[in-house]
């Protein structure tokens, strides 16, 4: 089955990457990305920038962790994309993400959530209709820091998407990406 690529939606759901935990007294809104997670995110970035996954518009949580990996992502995603920063996003479940993608204006066809867990993940597996089994049962397994899953949907109206309704074009997992080099 061709997709069509006009009145095409793009979604990219992207869990924060690794945050620390040194620190047990810091409120976990608070928490900031551990060395790992800030190796990691340049990674995706990489990687987004290669595969031409430069969103038109960014929400992002407000938490510490969130904003990090939005920052560490590259300098293509401050200059290219707007950027809304929402506390509703912080540990948001599906619902509210799917209420928030509804208010995305429409001049944005390629959309960025940064997010948590499980939060990302269970609006990754409630998008899904049709696409990428394989992708979709790694997103099943697991769904780890800096973790990219990349949809399509076939609309007009970000107002139009529904659970169900995307074609999961793939997931990848930063560990995978370090493991060939995504960049290098």
């Amino acid at each position: 089955m061709a997709v069509k690529t006009e009145d095409m939606k793009t979604l990219l759901l992207l869990r924060h990457a690794k945050s620390s935990w040194s620190d047990p007294g810091r409120a976990d809104h608070d928490r900031e990305l551990n060395r790992r997670g800030e190796k990691a995110a340049p990674f995706m970035g990489r990687f987004l920038r290669e595969q031409a996954l430069i969103p038109d518009l960014v929400w992002c949580s407000t938490a510490a962790r969130t904003v990090q990996t939005l920052g560490l992502l590259g300098r293509d995603f401050a200059t290219h994309a707007d950027v809304i920063y929402s506390e509703d996003l912080y540990m948001a479940g599906e619902s509210v993400l799917l209420e928030s993608l509804h208010h995305t204006h429409e001049d944005a066809t390629s959309v960025m959530f940064i997010g948590h867990n499980p939060g990302i993940e269970m609006f990754a597996q409630a998008l899904f209709g049709t696409g990428d089994a394989e992708a979709r049962d790694a997103m099943a397994r697991k769904y780890p820091t800096c973790a990219l899953a990349h949809f399509k949907f076939d609309v007009e109206n970000w107002t139009d998407i529904t659970f169900g309704s995307g074609t999961l074009i793939g997931f990848t997992k930063v560990k995978d990406l370090q493991a060939i080099k995504v960049g290098s």
